[in-house]
């Protein structure tokens, strides 16, 4: 077995809190492997790089002998968890969870290994609850200490309404600890109160309390909000490579350390030496960037296409040039030849609307030069389109 020190410090890379030191170092001296639990609400088809951070984690237990339980809340997701946010979120249908917990299944395991991980789902314990279970549950807890989860205090202050339903989210949270008999959970810091309400049911229901490890929630590409699907700064593991690459790519210096810290599987000590040369002026921070969009996208879509990937973005962005992949389009001049229409046609844009929305923020630019004006048709001849950072196309335009 693995020593303790040197599990506890693996552990530990990039955690935001441990709840408890001492009782990890107990459950990890007793030799048996040890259950840690993570929970994943399938509420959108895919999983971003924020996502990543707690799956990590998990990986980093799996590589010390421990078994990781990867369940997804297809049960709770009808429910709706408000966590970190100051409103109630739409629960899902049933149809909307089952679809989106197969692409969890598919993509998780770009990171987890199937063999040592226990898929579960929280609808095989909850739907055998009946009213009075359900009762019984709630009666373990009290509105008084529900109300000091903050976004529900915050919501309790401004006079906004909060269902009953939503505090039977954090209590069927807890009890999954209770189904599983997990040993460890993990969760982002906006969890804590639901993290903290597993080790308190599991105390009730006779068992010995988890521990609890809270991982940061990674900032989006932005630098400011948290990664997330519906701020559009999030990048999908599911991405295509060159997509992956070049978003990346557009991180902040300063945010690329975190990313490095949260998401990379170099050793702390090459990323503190990485930090260390950047600032003595021995590495340009481009190249450091590139080495960590060309590990993330390899780890996603393999070596090949990560180089790919890193010989198309330097072609383009540092060469000026255009991606061997860029789509074509042809059409006659008049208002097939206006930017909404064919940007439309191409499906560079999914609408018109999109398309003068973005002409007017000065995204476009046509042969190099910017246009500005949405209803001009172009001439006859052949055009390199860009728009925005990395949509592109070969348009002709015939006479």
């Amino acid at each position: 077995m693995i020593d303790i020190d040197t599990q506890l410090e693996r552990i530990k890379r990039g955690m935001a809190e441990l709840i408890d030191e001492a009782e990890l170092r107990k459950k990890i001296a007793r030799g048996a492997p040890l259950r840690v639990k993570a929970g994943f609400d399938p509420t959108a088809p895919d999983l971003h790089l924020g996502h990543t951070v707690l799956i990590h984690k998990l990986r980093h237990f799996q590589e010390l002998g421990h078994t990781v339980i990867f369940l997804i809340g297809d049960f709770t997701g009808q429910i709706g968890d408000p966590s970190g946010r100051s409103e109630t979120r739409p629960p899902l249908t049933p149809e909307q969870i089952l679809d989106n917990a197969e692409t969890y299944k598919k993509q998780v395991f770009k990171i987890l290994d199937p063999e040592k991980t226990e898929v579960d789902f929280n609808s095989r314990w909850m739907n055998a609850f009946s009213a009075a279970d359900f009762v019984r549950l709630a009666s373990r807890y009290t509105v008084a200490r529900m109300l000091e989860r903050d976004d529900f205090e915050k919501r309790y202050r401004d006079g906004r309404p909060i269902a009953i339903h939503e505090f039977l989210y954090p209590l069927v949270q807890g009890y999954d600890s209770v189904a599983l008999r997990a040993d460890v959970e993990l969760g982002g810091t906006d969890q804590k109160f639901n993290l903290l309400m597993g080790r308190t049911l599991q105390s009730q229901y006779g068992q010995e309390p988890q521990c609890i490890l809270t991982v940061p929630i990674l900032e989006g590409l932005d630098g400011v909000k948290k990664m997330s699907k519906s701020l559009g700064n999030y990048v999908g593991i599911d991405e295509p490579p060159s997509d992956m690459f070049g978003k990346i790519m557009s991180v902040s210096d300063e945010l690329m350390w975190r990313y490095y810290e949260l998401i990379s599987a170099r050793s702390l000590e090459d990323i503190a030496d990485m930090k260390r040369r950047v600032q003595a002026g021995e590495a340009h921070p481009k190249a450091v960037k590139e080495d960590l969009a060309h590990e993330i996208t390899a780890r996603y879509h393999g070596e090949d296409k990560a180089a790919e990937a890193r010989q198309g973005f330097n072609a383009v962005f540092a060469g000026g040039g255009v991606p061997d992949d860029a789509p074509e389009h042809a059409c006659a001049q008049g208002e097939d030849s206006t930017p909404p229409v064919f940007l439309e046609a191409a499906g560079l844009v999914k609408s018109r609307g999109e398309a003068k929305r973005l002409i007017k923020e000065g995204a476009l630019s046509v042969d190099g030069a910017r246009c500005d004006d949405a209803m001009a048709p172009l001439a006859p001849g052949s055009y390199v389109v860009k728009l925005g950072k990395k949509r592109f196309l070969r348009l002709t335009v015939t006479g």
